[in-house]
């Protein structure tokens, strides 16, 4: 983890690649408590039997959006910021899902920082270059250009 004691440090990062993440792993007991919380239960994310006749791999595959939804995990893992008194999630400029996730695949998130402005009077809106991988996958799971504002 890297820790930024300023939002100056966090300025002079831009352009950087901060760290990765470890391996989460991606289990069917995670993606259906994604799909029912979503009231997304699509049968290529919940049904195991009719994934293994007709999925490619004949696993279930997790949600596009529960990739994305461990974003913030990802970025928390690999930077500290001091003296925060909150960050809000400004939203994302960005996202795209370049490979499916297996039930049982392991994804991390590398983080870099893209851009970092001032946000009068206490604040630093930061957008994150984030890529999810999908352990020993070939492409990634998503790409996503996210913006937080956090507030001293």
């Amino acid at each position: 983890m890297r820790i930024f004691s300023d939002f100056d440090e966090i300025k002079s990062a831009v352009g950087s690649e901060i760290g990765a993440s470890d391996w989460i792993e991606i289990t069917q007991d995670r993606i259906n408590q994604f799909a029912e919380a979503t009231c997304d239960e699509q049968w290529i994310h919940v049904d195991q039997e009719r994934a293994k006749q007709e999925m490619p791999g004949g696993k279930t595959i997790a949600h596009g959006l529960l990739s994305l939804a461990l974003a913030p995990l990802f970025i928390r893992s690999v930077i500290g910021l001091k003296g925060l008194r909150n960050t809000l999630n400004y939203g994302a400029d960005r996202i795209r899902y370049l490979a499916p996730v297996p039930a049982g695949s392991k994804l991390r998130g590398r983080v870099t920082i893209a851009e970092a402005e001032d946000v009068p009077p206490d604040g630093l809106r930061v957008n994150y270059h984030l890529v999810i991988e999908i352990e020993h996958g070939k492409k990634p799971a998503c790409v996503a250009e996210l913006i937080a504002l956090h507030y001293r």
